[in-house]
C-alpha cells in the first residue's frame, strides 16, 4: 500500500476543505457485471478503458473492496441501506414476474431509513439516473425511498439496449412517467446525467447523484461501430470477448462524458465520486475477472471482489491504492453519511471507511463479513448459498447442495487449495457458527411481498 507521507498534514488539510467549501457533492457510479480484470488499469491486455483508470489514478483505488453479493438487486439494496442484503429484505434478485413461475426473490424493507432520505436530511438534493432493479410498485420505487428525481429504468434487465423493454413490457420513467427515448441505454443514461449536471446552476444545494448503468450486463450488445473498433484493433480476439470489449470501452467512454461535465461545470473540485460494480463479471460471456476465480453468481473472489475507487479532487491524495483495506458496498452509505454531515443514530451494518480516505492510521475492530443469495432455478432450488471470511479465512459454497470448503487468503489468493476442516477445526467452526447466526437473524426479516 502506498503510504501518505504526512497523515496529520493531509487530514488537517482535508478538515480544513470541507469547512472552507460546504458539503460537498456526491456522485456514485455502479456498473453492473463488471469483471475485475476488465479494465485496463486492471491488466486488461485487449481492452482500453482511459476513463475509468483516469478516475482511478485521479483517487484512491481499493484493490480488496467487495460487492455485498454476486448478483445485483442484492448489492443495490445493501448500498441503499447499509445493510446486509437479507436484512434489507433483497436476499436474491427482485425481477419482474412470469406468470407461470416464481422470479423475484426479495422485497426491500420499508421500515428503514435509505441513505438518500439520510442526505436529504442534509440538505442535499438527490437523483438516481439509470437502472432500479429494486421493485416496480409503491412503496419499492426510487422516489418512494428518498430520491427527489429519478430517470432510469424501473425493471431488472433490460432484452434489448436500443428497445428498452423487459418481457414485452417498457420500463423507461421520469419519475413515475413513462418515457421512450431513443439510442443505446448507455448513452442515454450519460445523456440524462450530463443534463442533470448541467442543470445544477438553478440550485444552491449540494446533489446526491446515483449513477447506475445497465452496462455491461447481457445482452452483450455494443454500438457497431464500438464493436468494429475494437476488431480492427485486436485481431485475433473472438466474436464473444470482442462484444464485451465494446460494450465496455463504449460504457468507459460515456464516465469519461460524465466525469469532463463536471469539470466544465465548475463541480468537480466539490464532487466527490465513488466507482464500482455490483458483482463480478459473467465468465460465460467472456468477462475477466483475474487474478481471482470465477465470476458472476458465484462465491469465489471473482463473483463478489470488484474494482472500486473514491476520488475527490484536494481531498484524497491522487494515485493511492488500497491494497489491503477490507470495505463492502454497504459501507459506502456510512461513509457518505459522514462526509455529508448528517449522523446515523440507528444500526447500520456497514461501516464508515473515511479514516482511510483522509489517511488517517485506522484500527478497524474485526469484523466477520458474509455473503448469501437466494435464487430459485433448478441450480438453486430455492435454497440460500453463502460465503463468510473473518480475517484471512473464508469459507464458501457456490450452490445449496455442496459442502463448505475452506480457503485462507494471504496465502491462496486464487482459492484453488481448500484447506481440510480438520487442520483447522476451531477456526472452521468459529466462522461457521458466526455465518449461521447471521443466517439466522436475517431469517426473520420478510422478502415476499403480500400480494406480488
Amino acid at each position: 500500500m502506498k503510504l501518505f507521507s504526512s497523515l496529520f498534514a493531509l487530514t488537517a488539510f482535508f478538515t480544513a476543505s470541507c469547512l472552507a467549501n460546504g458539503k460537498p457533492n456526491m456522485l456514485v457510479i455502479m456498473v453492473d457485471d463488471l469483471g475485475y480484470g476488465d479494465l485496463s488499469v486492471y491488466g486488461a491486455p485487449d481492452l482500453r478503458s482511459p476513463h475509468i483508470d483516469a478516475l482511478m489514478n485521479e483517487g484512491m483505488r481499493f484493490d480488496s473492496f467487495y460487492a455485498n453479493c454476486p448478483v445485483c438487486s442484492p448489492t443495490r439494496a445493501a448500498f441503499l441501506t447499509g445493510l446486509y442484503p437479507d436484512m434489507a429484505g433483497v436476499p436474491g434478485v427482485i425481477r419482474t414476474s412470469l406468470p407461470d413461475r416464481p422470479t423475484s426473490w426479495g422485497n426491500l424493507r420499508n421500515d428503514v431509513t435509505t441513505l438518500p432520505t439520510q442526505l436529504k436530511k442534509a440538505g442535499y438534493d438527490t437523483a438516481l439516473i439509470g437502472k432500479w432493479h429494486l421493485g416496480l410498485e409503491a412503496p419499492d420505487r426510487p422516489n418512494d425511498v428518498g430520491f427527489d428525481f429519478f430517470h432510469g429504468f424501473l425493471g431488472d434487465m433490460m432484452d434489448d439496449y436500443y428497445e428498452h423493454h423487459r418481457n414485452g413490457k417498457h420500463y423507461m420513467r421520469r419519475n413515475e412517467e413513462p418515457v421512450h427515448p431513443q439510442g443505446h441505454a448507455t448513452d442515454i443514461f450519460t445523456d440524462w446525467t450530463i443534463d442533470y449536471l448541467k442543470d445544477r446552476n438553478h440550485s444552491e444545494a449540494p446533489f446526491f447523484v446515483f449513477l447506475a448503468y445497465n452496462a455491461p450486463h447481457t445482452p452483450i450488445q455494443p454500438p457497431e461501430d464500438w464493436l468494429e473498433k475494437v476488431k480492427a484493433r485486436e485481431p485475433g480476439i473472438s466474436e464473444r470477448r470482442a462484444a464485451l470489449v465494446a460494450l465496455i470501452e463504449h460504457l468507459d467512454d460515456g464516465i469519461g462524458r460524465v466525469v469532463q461535465t463536471l469539470k466544465d461545470e465548475g463541480l468537480w473540485e466539490n464532487t466527490i465520486t465513488v466507482f464500482t460494480s455490483d458483482n463480478g463479471g459473467q465468465s460465460s460471456v467472456g468477462a475477466r475477472n483475474l487474478p481471482w476465480r470465477g465470476g458472476k453468481q458465484d462465491m469465489w473472489e471473482g463473483g463478489i471482489r470488484v474494482g472500486t475507487s473514491v476520488t475527490w479532487p484536494g481531498h484524497i491524495q491522487a494515485g493511492t491504492i488500497q491494497e489491503d483495506h477490507v470495505s463492502l458496498t454497504m459501507d459506502i452509505f456510512p461513509t457518505l453519511a459522514e462526509i455529508g454531515g448528517v449522523p446515523v443514530d440507528f444500526h447500520l451494518d456497514g461501516r464508515s471507511f473515511l479514516p482511510v480516505l483522509k489517511g488517517e492510521a485506522f484500527e478497524e475492530a474485526p469484523r466477520p463479513l458474509f455473503w448469501m443469495r437466494l435464487e430459485g432455478n433448478p441450480r438453486y432450488g430455492g435454497l440460500p448459498y453463502h460465503a463468510a471470511r473473518i480475517g484471512d479465512w473464508k469459507i464458501l459454497r457456490n450452490d445449496p447442495y455442496e459442502p463448505y470448503q475452506l480457503f485462507k487468503l494471504d496465502t491462496d489468493s486464487g482459492e484453488e487449495q481448500p484447506v481440510p476442516r480438520a487442520k483447522a477445526p476451531k477456526k472452521y467452526d468459529e466462522i461457521y457458527q458466526a455465518l449461521m447466526q447471521h443466517h439466522n437473524e436475517a431469517g426473520k426479516i420478510p422478502w415476499q411481498r403480500e400480494n406480488p
